[in-house]
């Protein structure tokens, strides 16, 4: 039985390489394994050293500690219910970043300015609306 670490990384490395638009083949040849091994690795029947973690965070653009993230409330913090609760809001935000990086650049930052005038009426929203540009 794969270990909850090893089952995290392989979840969070599927995430972020769906959220960044790649295959399965493409990020095994760019970090130099077949496309088994990375199925391997998001399911956890393959734990992934190190080194490889390192070359996969490089692929995929995030620092080596993204795929371990929440790690420490995933298994303590949440019952069933709130469990599959967060997996269904994480995947919709996924959704959302996969969307957001096909706007083209120069739209993006009037789109999150935007998205920033929905939300409540706080001095930190106001403050960072400010730093947005055309």
């Amino acid at each position: 039985m794969p270990h909850p670490v090893d089952i995290h990384v392989g979840k969070r490395i599927r995430a972020r390489r769906w959220a960044a638009d790649e295959t399965q083949k493409c990020l095994a040849e760019k970090v130099g394994v077949r496309f088994q091994q990375i199925q391997k690795y998001e399911v956890a029947s393959n734990r992934v050293s190190a080194s490889r973690l390192w070359d996969i965070s490089k692929v995929l653009n995030v620092d080596v500690t993204y795929f371990f993230e929440g790690l420490d409330t995933t298994k303590n913090a949440h019952t069933m219910v709130e469990a599959r609760k967060a997996r269904s809001q994480y995947q919709e935000a996924i959704e959302l970043l996969r969307v957001y990086y096909k706007i083209p650049e120069h739209q993006r930052s009037i789109f999150t300015k935007f998205v920033k005038t929905l939300l409540p009426n706080t001095s930190e929203t106001n403050a960072n609306t400010d730093h947005t540009t055309h």
